[in-house]
């Protein structure tokens, strides 16, 4: 069956003439020959663009390579413009399976011998059919009412065809990164890694409704996001019940205008939106295209998203947070240094980089940026600049910035899309500017204590024995004036520690002047502490 499957694979790339995107120079004499063994099998699309073939063999090889062909159309790093442009047009409808054994897979899932014991009605036709999945519409006996909902269910035996194509990717991918000239640069096993990890993800809709319901604890009362409910006593791996939703597809444009959307103010929420998934809560909607954003006929002159298809989700830790902000305000400030620095500073580039010639090349692929005007310098090309600069010096795949760059890529195209005049920067720096200064100074130093209070809490009774065990060491020691002075250090970091804890504990509790009262003695303390170290060290 591989085998088969393999030969189909290779006729269908060779029919379309895709040997033939491979440069000359970078096609070496070994690749001829294997092109050659296959001399029957030519290109029966000369009439084509490269782009178009390549969309059009990844959609006769199925859904598989149809949603690889998606994933690849945002990595703007590692193909041209033209055939990222063309792969952003493949559709992901692909013909329903039939409705009865839709409902015998949602029967099976929730062990019903009848589907109607659980839903008083359900659709067998389709609401909408994808590669992986289909929804169908019911109504939700729920805790005696009924409920409009979707049934969205995995289709019948589409595991293990992903499995075999996903092994064949694999082996191809390494083909790639051996043999070819270039396929080291291209990473095509890391890149097959992350899309499997992703596509894997999407198969498990008990994972999908989890995120469904962060992203909704996330924005709970919020104007700009809503994110469907997720009856998840009744959702399995195969199979996901939610709220059904009546919004306006967000690429509708002509239905936005006609109920008087207030389409500046939708795209600015999206940026902000997206914004605030990454900088705020560390946990961001990673497939924003516009078949899962619809808009709200509520309010149209307060217009709110709805977000639906939440398998694919994005993180960031700390460190990464606060590196890409400081990134994009250094680059929005043309403090090239400051972004080869961040970039060594964050890892995502080898230590022993030489930041100098870093600065040169960031500066050389991204001051022409700057020639247009700011409302039209796209956020997501910027990460695309950015990467593959650093790229050429050893910059490893970030798997994390990958989806980052790929949503931020959805919302900028959507945001323009909506309002053309969206000024991306200027809606942005703001949020990202008072972000950076929460992470630093006082408030961000107290809001850390603050969240550490439960340790140190925990932590706080112990001080005295510290305190008498350091004491009683004291006077067990020699009269050694060294360690004497050494130990009286240790004893007056330790009141240091226990004024400073202390003090938090009341200011967090708004008792303010004793906590000054307490700051004030715990610093003196520090002094005291430095001033014996130093002698000891004397």
């Amino acid at each position: 069956m591989h085998f088969t499957r393999a030969y189909k694979i290779v006729k269908t790339f060779l029919n379309f003439g895709l040997d033939e995107l491979i440069p000359s120079h970078l096609f070496p004499w070994y690749g001829r020959l294997m092109r050659a063994c296959f001399f029957w099998l030519g290109n029966k699309h000369k009439d084509k663009n490269a782009g178009q073939r390549l969309r059009l063999a990844l959609e006769s090889l199925g859904p598989v390579w149809v949603k690889f062909g998606q994933m690849l159309s945002t990595r703007r790093d590692l193909l041209p413009p033209d055939i990222a442009k063309e792969l952003s047009l493949l559709q992901d409808n692909v013909a329903p399976f039939d409705g009865e054994k839709a409902q015998q897979l949602i029967e099976q899932a929730l062990q019903l011998d009848d589907i109607h014991q659980l839903f008083e009605e359900f659709d067998n036709k389709p609401l909408a059919s994808a590669s992986i999945a289909q929804v169908h519409t019911a109504k939700l006996k729920h805790h005696d009412a009924l409920h409009q909902v979707v049934i969205k269910v995995i289709r019948p035996d589409i595991e293990n065809a992903i499995y075999a194509d996903l092994k064949l990717m694999a082996q191809l991918a390494k083909l790639v990164s051996q043999f070819l000239p270039d396929g080291k640069r291209l990473r095509p096993v890391e890149v097959i890694n992350e899309y499997r990890k992703t596509l894997l993800d999407e198969l498990d809709l008990q994972r999908e409704g989890a995120n469904a319901i962060q992203l909704k604890r996330n924005f709970e009362n919020s104007e700009s996001l809503y994110i469907p409910y997720v009856y998840s006593d009744y959702s399995r791996k195969n199979v996901l019940v939610m709220e059904r939703i009546y919004g306006i597809p967000v690429s509708d444009i002509a239905a936005l205008e006609e109920q008087n959307t207030n389409l500046e103010l939708l795209a600015e929420r999206g940026v902000e939106v997206f914004f605030t998934q990454v900088f705020r809560d560390s946990f961001f909607h990673a497939d924003m295209h516009p078949g899962n954003i619809f808009v709200s006929r509520e309010h149209p002159e307060n217009p709110m998203y709805i977000g639906i298809d939440c398998g694919i989700v994005g993180t960031l830790n700390k460190e990464d947070k606060r590196y890409l902000a400081e990134n994009f305000i250094a680059f929005f400030n043309r403090d090239y240094r400051k972004v080869a620095e961040l970039h060594v500073d964050s890892g995502w580039v080898p230590a022993d980089t030489n930041v100098e010639e870093f600065e040169f090349a960031i500066r050389t692929v991204c001051e022409p940026i700057f020639q247009k005007p700011l409302a039209e310098i796209s956020f997501g090309q910027v990460l695309v600049n950015l990467f593959n600069t650093a790229r050429r010096f050893n910059m490893e795949v970030q798997p994390q910035l990958v989806l980052l760059q790929k949503t931020l890529l959805y919302v900028e195209g959507l945001g323009r899309q909506l309002y053309p005049q969206l000024d991306l920067w200027k809606t942005a720096k703001p949020f990202l500017e008072d972000w950076v200064k929460q992470q630093i100074g006082p408030k961000a130093v107290f809001s850390q204590l603050k969240e550490n209070l439960p340790f140190w809490g925990e932590k706080l009774p112990e001080m005295p024995d510290l305190l008498y065990k350091a004491l009683k060491q004291n006077t067990n020691k020699s009269a050694n004036v060294t360690i004497q002075q050494s130990n009286r250090g240790i004893v007056w970091a330790i009141f240091a520690m226990t004024f400073t804890l202390t003090g938090t504990v009341f200011f967090v509790t708004e008792f303010i002047m004793p906590s000054i009262a307490l700051f004030s003695t715990a610093t003196i303390c520090a002094w005291r502490a430095l001033r014996h170290s130093s002698n000891h060290q004397v």
